[in-house]
């Protein structure tokens, strides 16, 4: 019988350190539970800020070009002004000539 009793008695003690390993786990998990994180996000918020600066300045680049190019689109002209009245005075030129030359 001895045997016996040691074996219930290693069982009771092994089941004794399990039930207290069970209890320390539900502490830890209760504590982990409880526990908040808190992240702390003032070096990402100065990066975004100064990436927001960034894009600013590049939006504000383009913005400019954007302005700079279409006023010289609209300022182009297709055709020098001095080419336009030299068609215009040959025109008239060849229509006089054609017309004088039938009278």
């Amino acid at each position: 019988m001895t045997k016996l009793e040691e074996l219930s008695a290693l069982l009771v003690s092994e089941i004794d350190d399990f039930n207290k390993g069970v209890e320390k786990l539900d502490e830890i998990n209760n504590q982990l539970k409880e526990t908040k994180i808190k992240m702390d996000l003032k070096e990402y918020k100065s990066i975004f800020e100064s990436h927001k600066q960034k894009m600013e300045s590049h939006r504000k680049s383009i913005e400019r070009f954007e302005n700079r190019f279409e006023s010289k689109i609209t300022q182009a002209k297709i055709y020098p002004t001095w080419a336009l009245v030299v068609f215009v005075m040959t025109v008239l030129f060849g229509v006089g000539s054609i017309i004088l030359w039938f009278i």
